[in-house]
């Protein structure tokens, strides 16, 4: 059983930073994907960030790039989100999903593709 257990989140002043982190376990390979997804009070889920465990590109929303970073450790099963920069239009729950497929340029936004999701953490930006 894929087991995805999230850390990190919080609290900070607009221009802060913090660091999230996503742990899997129940994997066999390290061919899958992980993604940083988000979701406001009255939006839709929204993907943040999109890795292949394996290496590879990492793929990000426009909405965070040049501000967020993702990274696979060398065990293939934790997906870091470092975010700098913050805004006040970050605040969201956050959550890690996992999906047997890999990652690619078009796909790794569509949360329906996700078999797996962590449970959540709050990321609140005030001003």
């Amino acid at each position: 059983q894929v087991q995805l257990v999230e850390s990190g989140g919080g609290s900070v002043q607009a221009g802060g930073s913090l660091r999230l982190s996503c742990v899997a376990s129940g994997y066999t390979s390290h061919n899958y994907c992980m993604g940083w997804f988000r979701q406001a009070p009255g939006k839709e889920r929204e993907a943040v960030a999109g890795a292949n465990m394996a290496g590879g590109a990492i793929y990000y929303a426009d909405s965070v790039k040049g501000r967020f970073t993702a990274s696979q450790n060398i065990a293939g099963n934790t997906l870091a989100l470092q975010m700098n920069s913050l805004k006040p239009e970050d605040t969201a729950v956050y959550y890690c999903a996992a999906r047997w497929s890999l990652c690619l340029g078009g796909s790794w936004p569509n949360n329906k593709e996700y078999n797996y999701w962590g449970q959540g953490t709050q990321v609140t930006v005030s001003l």
